[in-house]
């Protein structure tokens, strides 16, 4: 099996958006994307010329093919040669698009119907300890005509910078600290299991896992009010997790998350948490002694328990973050899981490829109607 592991983008690490600036030498041709409180606090007296993006004048929550669509409007007569996004993974994936030649209709460039040409240089900041967005080639949006999330993969959406810095995550609130972790954690879990591994890839994934973990044992003792003097730590955790998968890729949690988060409006760590262990019950099921096993055991160190209660122990410490819900409790009907199976088995492709091991549609649905009640 050939197996190939790169990281892209080159990774800068400043103290400060005030050493930042002043090394990138952020201004008129440039395409900045942040959101008002942010470019107040941080940006607004170092960026003079620049145009500015304040994405949440597009709309709340997670990115959506409309407010991609807005931008592009209001940018038709803009001129500029580089995209600078500072945000979550919602503001990265979005501005990640805007490196393109072409980007609307968004529909059609989901759906490969338009060239994928780069021609705009691109740096992404995260600041959120989650998505990992700045060292991957993906852009997920909601499709909102088709009721469900789809993520475009392509060598053109590399950042060519990806720049960290820990102040930006100093008013992280604690429910949102929370989605992303986790969605770092499930990133770096997926990423091991997937049959696309390797064990450079391997390397990033168990560092993701023991630096979350712990954080998270930390502050099962300390209270989540002491997150902050962790946020380095896991804004590096965010990132290895996203180089891992961005090689690796992530798999059925995050292929059965998405028509919950598209519906349903759960933000997407949330959604993820609720399929995790569902589907991991099922791998260990299906192929208890494949990678699984391999993964069981780093997970059983970390948490200090046999590899039998690794799942359990899971649950217990996520749910100190963010409690546990039934799908039912999100508004799901029995109804809606047919739609979300199909949903999976039809446009979920380029994840489902990425599972431990296959997943068959009745397999999917048992999972989906083991979480509902």
């Amino acid at each position: 099996m050939w197996k190939q592991f790169c990281v892209k983008p080159a990774i800068h690490q400043f103290d400060t958006a005030k050493d930042f600036c002043e090394k990138f030498h952020i201004g008129e041709g440039d395409l900045l994307f942040v959101s008002e409180h942010t470019y107040q606090k941080f940006f607004a007296e170092r960026t003079t010329g620049a145009t500015v993006v304040h994405y949440r004048k597009y709309g709340k929550g997670e990115p959506t093919d409309l407010m991609v669509e807005g931008i592009c409007q209001d940018l038709k007569d803009v001129s500029y040669q580089r995209v600078i996004a500072v945000g979550g993974g919602t503001i990265l994936d979005v501005a990640k698009l805007f490196a393109l030649k072409q980007v609307s209709p968004v529909g059609e460039l989901f759906e490969k119907k338009l060239p994928i040409e780069k021609e705009k240089k691109l740096v992404l900041v995260p600041t959120t300890c989650g998505t990992g967005s700045e060292v991957t080639n993906i852009s997920i949006l909601e499709l909102t005509q088709k009721g469900t999330k789809l993520g475009l993969a392509a060598e053109e959406l590399y950042a060519d910078d990806a720049v960290l810095i820990p102040e930006l995550l100093s008013e992280l609130p604690a429910s949102v600290f929370a989605t992303s972790s986790i969605d770092a954690l499930i990133h770096s879990i997926e990423s091991f299991t997937s049959p696309k591994a390797s064990a450079f890839s391997r390397l990033y994934s168990k560092k993701a896992m023991s630096i979350i973990l712990e954080t998270y044992q930390k502050l099962e003792t300390e209270g989540m009010d002491q997150r902050k003097k962790y946020m380095e730590q896991m804004l590096l955790a965010s990132t290895y997790a996203g180089i891992a998968f961005g090689n690796a890729g992530c798999a059925a949690v995050h292929a059965m998350s998405y028509p919950l988060g598209a519906k349903y409006h759960v933000p997407h760590g949330e959604a993820n948490y609720a399929m995790f262990t569902g589907v991991y019950y099922a791998y260990l099921e299906l192929d208890p002694d494949g990678g699984i096993q391999e993964l069981n055991q780093i997970l059983a160190s970390l948490l200090g328990c046999e590899t039998k209660d690794v799942y359990q122990e899971l649950d217990h410490l996520l749910g100190l973050l963010i409690p546990k819900k039934a799908l039912r409790e999100y508004g799901v009907t029995k109804e809606d899981i047919d739609a979300f199976t199909d949903v999976v088995m039809t446009k979920q492709g380029r994840l489902m490829a990425n599972n431990y091991t296959e997943l068959t549609r009745e397999k999917v649905a048992e999972i989906y109607r083991s979480l509902y009640v």
